[in-house]
């Protein structure tokens, strides 16, 4: 049997901190996650291959972002373990023909990675031990040699068939009830107590013991007291995603610019407009809003997901916030990425191509367009509207006002 060399590089990418939420995802929204998940992972893999899934999954500020796109709470630490989940049971049944492969889970799922990932590798000619070793470093490393006040609780192994792989795992501080997220890849891995985080998300609460840092190199070899080096120091290499504890969504959670963009490109400007979105006549606008969400995860610079709230624009959030979950919105969404899909695999690809347009040409509009509007109104005109568009929330489903029947208000 062939085996693979799995490579020892790493690089970081970030922090982020998350208010700890607890509670079920409703059937209702985890059946439509794994859906949107898989179409938006093969997407990705048509588009940009197996090592770039790898690589957005070990960004903890594209990991938000796609949460939230999916109808999570847009801040939560539930993104983490509900994401994964719909993930895993999606992609593992294709992984085959996808060649992405994720292990683990919440709990005593996590504890069956070393004998899934083994599995895996029967089929796939990878080095298991190497694999199992990789898995089993990560978390010690992040549950011991890194003693922020977090106990790890759930542990996720994204593999591709060619050896590439990322490490999601999360802990959770019982005291003040955060969660820290942790993100490790493959890529740049040279040593797992040196340095190895992708990125780190949780909450900064000052001083911690972090034996992975490059400055504890000598901590690491003797017995040393690094119990006053400052965490700014330790984590300065991190690009730091910082999440507020209240549940709206507030005018300074998101770009502003980009949203106001968004919602005057979709709502007032008709596809019809733009030659390139021809294929898309017929979409309404509020589906446009959503498509163009949704392809700015698949097709956005890095740079593009420093504000996770702003995602929560193309479906809401389970809990309300910042309006109900649209399921006529979100099943027509999915509906035209699956059918894309399948074109392309015919050899059309001409339907993903116009999904694609839809971001370009908006972040193309962003550089001279300055949007005035009242987040606030936004969010109420989706409350208002978000009968007719099937909204749904853990709480029940969206009531049509009794006078106004919905309103529909100018922005721009």
């Amino acid at each position: 049997m062939r085996f693979f060399v799995i490579k020892r590089d790493m690089k970081r990418s970030g922090t982020a901190d998350l208010p700890l939420h607890y509670g079920q995802v409703p059937p209702w929204l985890y059946e439509r996650m794994s859906k949107l998940g898989l179409a938006v992972i093969e997407v990705l893999l048509s588009d940009y291959g197996k090592e770039e899934v790898i690589r957005r999954l070990s960004d903890p500020f594209w990991f938000q972002c796609f949460g939230a796109v999916m109808g999570m709470d847009w801040h939560s630490s539930g993104i983490t373990t509900s994401v994964m989940g719909a993930l895993k049971k999606a992609v593992n049944p294709n992984a085959k023909s996808l060649g992405i492969y994720i292990a683990g889970g919440k709990g005593k799922f996590s504890r069956e990675t070393p004998n899934e990932l083994l599995r895996i590798c029967e089929s796939t000619g990878l080095n298991g031990m190497e694999l199992v070793r990789a898995s089993k470093l990560s978390a010690k490393v992040d549950n011991t040699a890194i003693q922020d006040g977090y106990q790890l609780y759930t542990h996720n192994f994204i593999l591709s068939d060619g050896g590439q792989w990322a490490v999601i795992q999360q802990g959770m501080n019982a005291q003040d009830k955060t969660a820290r997220r942790y993100h490790w890849h493959s890529e740049n891995l040279k040593s797992f107590v040196d340095e190895p985080h992708t990125g780190i998300s949780g909450m900064n609460r000052g001083r911690i013991l972090n034996l992975t840092s490059s400055e504890a190199t000598e901590n690491r070899r003797g017995i040393l007291e690094i119990s006053h080096t400052d965490s700014e120091k330790m984590l300065q290499d991190f690009a730091r995603l910082i999440l507020p504890a209240h549940h709206d969504v507030r005018a300074s959670d998101v770009d502003l610019k980009r949203l106001g963009t968004l919602l005057y490109m979709t709502r007032e400007m008709p596809p019809e407009n733009f030659e390139e979105l021809l294929l898309l006549k017929g979409v309404g606008p509020r589906t446009l809003q959503s498509l163009a969400l949704v392809s700015e995860v698949i097709h956005g610079a890095p740079s593009r997901f420093q504000d996770p709230a702003r995602f929560s624009f193309a479906h809401g959030g389970k809990d309300g916030h910042p309006f109900p979950v649209p399921l006529k919105i979100y099943d027509e969404t999915i509906s035209i990425l699956q059918k894309g899909i399948e074109r392309s695999k015919l050899g059309n690809s001409d339907k993903l191509k116009s999904v694609e347009k839809l971001h370009r040409s908006i972040a193309r509009a962003e550089e001279n367009f300055t949007p005035c509007f009242d987040i606030n109104e936004v969010i109420e005109e989706e409350r208002q509207n978000s009968w007719r568009y099937g909204g749904k929330t853990v709480f029940g489903e969206a009531v049509k006002p009794g006078k106004n029947n919905g309103i529909q208000l100018s922005l721009f």
